[in-house]
C-alpha cells in the first residue's frame, strides 16, 4: 500500500481510530494485523517470506540470551547467515549469476546458469537490517530477548516504517509497544502536519521533478550536456523529497498514535562536507553501517591505512545494499573515495583556508563548502539514477563537456529548453525547489512546527490551507512508488 494512494487515505484514519478506541492490551494485535494488511497490498504471498525471517530471528534472540560461550556465537552466526541468505536469494542471486556467466565467457568456459527472475519483496533490505540489529544487540547484551512473538513481529512489521525505514533499533522501538498512548490533540496535530508536509514533498516536488528526470535519463543520448546536468540536479532534489517525504509520513503517522521514530534526514544539502552529508542523509542507515560494520572492522582505532580501508569497505557494502547493480557499487565507492580523500587532505585544506584568509569571510567559505559538497553528491547521483553503467559514463562525459564550456553557455543550463516540456513546468520546478530550500533555511535553528505557533491563527490556517490546496492542484497522483521501495 502506498502512502500516496486512496487506499492509505482510508486505511490510516480507520486504523488510528480503532487504535484509540480499543483497550490497551489489544492495540498491539490491531497494529500487527494492520501491518500485515499493509504489506500484503503489494504481493500477498511474500508475507510468508517476511514471517520466515521473523521466526528465525525471534528464536535466535531467545537462544542467544540462554546460551553461554560459543553457543551464543553459534546462534548469532546462524541468524545472520539465515537472514542474509533470504536477502541474497531474492535480491542478489540474478546479479551473481550474470557476473559468473560474464566471467565464464571471458575465460572461454562452457558454463552458463539461468536467471531466476524473482521479484524482490518490497522493503526486504530494510526489515532485514532491522531484524539483524535486534539479534546483534541481544548478543552484545544491550537488549533483552523479546519473548512475546507478536510484539517482536510488530517490531519488524510496524507499518509506518516497514518498507523504507527508518531502520529502528530494538532499544528505541520495542518498549514503545508496551506503553499506553492516549489521544493528545497537540501531538496528533503535529503528526498530521508532518504527514502533510511529507506528502507535499512527495507528490508535488518529487513526482513533478520525476517527469523531467525520467524524460531525460531514460533517453540520455537524445540530450545535450546542459540538459543532462539540469536533470541530474533535479534528481538530487527528487530523491531527497521522495525519501524524506516518505520518512516524514512515517514519522508523522507513528506520532499520531504516540510512537516516536528516529529522524532520518536533517537538511543534507546544507552539509559542508561528504562526511557531514552522511550525518544528515538517511541517518538510520548510516548509523547502522557505522555501528555494525565500520566499528567492528576497527573504525578509527587503527592505523591510517586500515582506517581508510574500513571507511571505503563500509561505503562499498552500502552501495551494494542499495541495489544489485554495478552502478550502485560505483555510487558507494565514490562516496567511500570522497570520505577517504577528505580524511587525507584535511590538514592540507585547513592550511589552505588559513592561507587564503577564509576566516574573514566565514559565510562565503561555508557557501563554497556547501556548493562543492553538493556538486560531488550530484556526480554520484548520476550512477545511482542511470539505467545502466554505459548510460552513467555517457552522461558524465556529456556533462564534463558542458563544465568546460565558456561562461556564457552556462545560461543554457538554467534556461534549458531542450527538455521538450512546457517552459511553465520548468519555472514551476525552480519555484518548488526554492520553496523547499527556503523552508529548510528557516529550519536551520528550529523546526518549522515551532515557528508556526508564533504567527496569528488566521495566517497559520491560511498556510495550512495553501499547503493542502497545493497538494490537490499541483500534486502528481499517478500512484508513483517511492524510490526506496525497490531496496
Amino acid at each position: 500500500m502506498l502512502f500516496n494512494s486512496l487506499a492509505f487515505l482510508i486505511f490510516f484514519p480507520a486504523v488510528t481510530g480503532l487504535y484509540f478506541l480499543l483497550p490497551h492490551p489489544f492495540r498491539w494485535l490491531l497494529l500487527l494485523l494492520a501491518s500485515c494488511a499493509f504489506y500484503m497490498a503489494f504481493i500477498p504471498v511474500y508475507i510468508f517470506i517476511l514471517f520466515m525471517t521473523i521466526l528465525i530471528d525471534y528464536f535466535a534472540g531467545i537462544q542467544i540470551e540462554k546460551a553461554q560461550g560459543r553457543g551464543r556465537q553459534f546462534w548469532l552466526v546462524l541468524s545472520i547467515i539465515s537472514t542474509c541468505a533470504v536477502l541474497f536469494v531474492f535480491k542478489y542471486c540474478d546479479f551473481f549469476i550474470i557476473n559468473v556467466n560474464g566471467a565464464a565467457r571471458v575465460l572461454h568456459w562452457n558454463y552458463s546458469m539461468k536467471l531466476m527472475h524473482i521479484i524482490l519483496p518490497i522493503g526486504l533490505s530494510f526489515h532485514t537490517f532491522q531484524s539483524l540489529s535486534y539479534v546483534i544487540e541481544v548478543y552484545w547484551g544491550k537488549q533483552k530477548a523479546e519473548h512475546n512473538f507478536g510484539i517482536y513481529a510488530l517490531y519488524v512489521m510496524f507499518y509506518p516504517q516497514l518498507v523504507a525505514g527508518p531502520i529502528e533499533r530494538p532499544q528505541h522501538l520495542l518498549h514503545q509497544f508496551y506503553e499506553q498512548h492516549v489521544f493528545e490533540y497537540q501531538r496528533v496535530a503535529d503528526g498530521l502536519k508532518l504527514m502533510t508536509w511529507g506528502m507535499f514533498k512527495k507528490v508535488v516536488i518529487a513526482d513533478r521533478l520525476a517527469i523531467f528526470v525520467n524524460h531525460v535519463y531514460n533517453r540520455p543520448g537524445d540530450f545535450q550536456g546542459s540538459t543532462l546536468l539540469l536533470a541530474t540536479v533535479f534528481f538530487a532534489f527528487q530523491i531527497y523529497c521522495d525519501f524524506s517525504g516518505y520518512s516524514d509520513i512515517a514519522l508523522g503517522s507513528a506520532q499520531v498514535m504516540g510512537f516516536k521514530l528516529m529522524q532520518n534526514f536533517n537538511r543534507p544539502y546544507f552539509a559542508k562536507s561528504i562526511a557531514e552529508f552522511w550525518r544528515r542523509w538517511h541517518i538510520s542507515l548510516s548509523t547502522w553501517f557505522k555501528d555494525y560494520v565500520y566499528i567492528p572492522l576497527g573504525g578509527n582505532r587503527v592505523g591510517y591505512s586500515r582506517h581508510a580501508a574500513n571507511l571505503f569497505i563500509t561505503f562499498l557494502i552500502s552501495g551494494l545494499w542499495h541495489g544489485a547493480n554495478w552502478t550502485y557499487v560505483i555510487w558507494g565507492a565514490l562516496h567511500g573515495g570522497y570520505i577517504v580523500c577528505g580524511l587525507t587532505t584535511r590538514a592540507w585544506r585547513e592550511r589552505l583556508a588559513l592561507y587564503c584568509g577564509w576566516a574573514r569571510w566565514p559565510a562565503l567559505h561555508k557557501t563554497v563548502q556547501i556548493g562543492c559538497t553538493f556538486a560531488l553528491v550530484c556526480l554520484s547521483w548520476i550512477f545511482f539514477r542511470a539505467n545502466s553503467l554505459p548510460d552513467a559514463l555517457f552522461i558524465c562525459r556529456r556533462i564534463f563537456i558542458v563544465l568546460h564550456s565558456v561562461p556564457g553557455d552556462w545560461l543554457a543550463v538554467v534556461f534549458d529548453r531542450s527538455f521538450g516540456l512546457p517552459r511553465r513546468e520548468l519555472a514551476l520546478a525552480y519555484a518548488l525547489i526554492a520553496v523547499l530550500l527556503g523552508i529548510q533555511w528557516i529550519q536551520r535553528r528550529t523546526h518549522i512546527r515551532d515557528v508556526l505557533p508564533k504567527f496569528p491563527q488566521p495566517l497559520r490556517w491560511a498556510m495550512y490551507f495553501t499547503l493542502l490546496l497545493s497538494i490537490a492542484c499541483l500534486g502528481v497522483f499517478g500512484q508513483n512508488q517511492f524510490i526506496y521501495f525497490q531496496f
